[in-house]
């Protein structure tokens, strides 16, 4: 199965754009791949907190960011928000591993919009080369938002909320990561490894598209087996 067969197709604001079960979102027409809320250094900076967290989330992230550019064609990838997740996350170690990905993709353009834990943390290092937008970022007809409640000229794609659903039948329960897509907005889930999640229902108007394993599947089509 191609990785086109496992994300899920839709339309926003005149564009088809693709759901991907690694909780991002990917816009072919401008090759465009949005990312929610990765929280680099996030285990760092519980660790220089003096709690033992594991170790690896910046390489888990850093594979998973490879492992889309090498199924989709990316020239520019767009951060929703949330890059650093506080001062400590600028540690050494989680710099280094940043700047040896981003010598391996020198063309790949890369923004952040950023989001309330980039306030916290400060900018990214200059040699990283992401440009710094305040949101909304604007690429026609879409807003790249951190905070799904801003008003902007365009559909708004946000993070912050790190949707998640219960779903539950019988005996038995998941609690899956999920894009929450409206009229005027989404709000994707968050991409980074370590970052937990907040339980959301949809509202009147809202769809829910859940990622279950390799696959990301409307609500109404998801069922658990017995």
């Amino acid at each position: 199965m191609s990785a086109a067969d496992k994300a899920c197709a839709i339309d926003l604001a005149g564009e088809r754009v693709l759901l991907l079960p690694e909780k991002a979102l990917y816009w072919p027409r401008l090759r465009v791949l949005a990312v929610a809320d990765i929280h680099f250094g996030k285990a760092a900076s519980f660790r220089a907190l003096g709690v033992p967290v594991p170790r690896g989330t910046t390489a888990e992230n850093l594979a998973l960011l490879d492992l889309l550019l090498a199924a989709h064609d990316v020239a520019h990838i767009v951060f929703l928000g949330d890059f650093l997740h506080a001062k400590a996350a600028h540690a050494p170690a989680t710099l280094a591993a940043l700047a040896q990905w981003r010598l391996r993709h020198p063309a790949l353009r890369l923004t952040l919009v950023r989001g309330n834990h980039d306030l916290r943390a400060g900018d990214p290092p200059p040699e990283l080369g992401l440009e710094l937008a305040n949101e909304p970022y604007l690429l026609a007809p879409f807003a790249f938002c951190h905070h799904p409640e801003l008003q902007a000229a365009g559909y708004v794609l946000a993070g912050h909320v790190h949707p998640v659903f219960h779903l539950a039948a019988r005996r038995d329960a998941l609690r899956l990561p999920c894009f929450l897509v409206g009229g005027q907005r989404a709000i994707l889930p968050s991409f980074g490894a370590f970052t937990g999640g907040h339980a959301v229902r949809p509202a009147a108007g809202e769809r829910l598209f859940l990622v279950a394993g390799d696959m990301v599947l409307a609500h109404a089509k998801l069922t658990l087996g017995r």
